[in-house]
């Protein structure tokens, strides 16, 4: 598969503070790719490297083959940049958004056609400032698209939205991939991700800590799926003597850990034979968000202690 992004030995630099430490990561064609990390961790100077709008000070990128830097004129005819919590003229309607960007593109593009590609066609006649969150987001992408962008770079796109509104937001995603397009999608919603991304990255202190399909990284960082069922922590003692998977208790919840599922019936029979009572039997899987939050505290920790003076 043609590779969209190229991320190579990437460094940025603002006098002794490296907000972004020597990153490495590629996207492919025609995916998604989430970029994740908490506030600070250099999401933000990365993507605008990425966009053409930060210079970087060491390192190699190249995005649809193009140095950002050196070629943005070039590079920004292809691509697609909706900012987080977008904002535009306060009277203007859709329709006459998409005809003014049209026109700073030099492009053909029918307004109807694209409103309606990201579901705001009975829109298309009311003033901006008369939008919801949501339909605001969706003008946005919109204008992202009037010059027919191979990639889309999406900021956080539905932060602060309804979930109704997020889905909405959701599904166009989807049919931009469809549609065979690259998007770069910036989220705090690690949920977000782990719906609609092909590949992830985890970026903190300027570092990739975590990268790979979210199905990978969970397989990787996570905790092994368990069995739950609420009980005392008796029942626990009695599966710690009568299996060798690992057991947990704690505030009447027993946990015990599957290594591979075809041991979930012999865990079951375990606790049903054991005669002790139980209820409220499920079966429990680490999220993307679990080891993001899981990752990112791990290294928080690592740093303070480096720290505590000896």
């Amino acid at each position: 598969m043609p590779t969209a992004i190229e991320v190579r030995s990437l460094v940025k630099r603002y006098g002794t503070l490296a907000a972004i430490g020597g990153v490495d990561f590629s996207v492919p064609a025609g995916t998604v790719f989430a970029f994740l990390g908490p506030n600070g961790a250099g999401k933000t100077t990365t993507t605008e490297i990425l966009e053409g709008l930060r210079r970087r000070t060491s390192g190699d990128v190249r995005v649809l083959g193009l140095d950002p830097w050196t070629e943005g004129r070039t590079l920004h005819r292809r691509i697609g940049v909706i900012p987080q919590d977008f904002r535009f003229f306060e009277k203007i309607t859709p329709k006459e958004a998409v005809e003014y960007y049209r026109t700073l593109f030099h492009t053909d593009v029918d307004p109807g056609r694209l409103l309606a590609q990201v579901e705001l066609l009975d829109k298309m006649h009311a003033r901006f400032d008369t939008l919801s969150g949501g339909q605001k987001q969706k003008l946005g992408l919109a204008l992202a698209l009037t010059n027919n962008p191979e990639i889309c770079f999406l900021d956080e796109p539905t932060t602060g939205l309804d979930p109704h509104a997020r889905r909405a937001i959701w599904a166009v995603i989807r049919n931009l991939k469809r549609e065979g397009r690259t998007v770069f999608l910036t989220t705090h919603y690690l949920e977000e991700a782990e719906l609609l991304a092909d590949q992830v990255a985890i970026i903190h202190h300027g570092r990739i800590i975590a990268a790979g399909t979210p199905g990978e990284i969970i397989r990787i960082h996570g905790i092994p799926p368990r069995i739950s069922v609420e009980g005392p922590e008796e029942l626990a003692g009695y599966l710690r003597a009568h299996l060798t998977a690992s057991v947990f208790s704690e505030r009447g919840r027993v946990e015990v850990e599957l290594a591979d599922r075809r041991d979930a019936l012999k865990i079951l029979s375990a606790i049903e034979e054991s005669g002790i009572p139980w209820q409220a039997f499920e079966t429990r899987q680490d999220t993307l968000e679990n080891v993001f939050v899981r990752l990112v505290g791990q290294m928080d920790d690592g740093a303070l202690k480096s720290e505590a003076p000896g």
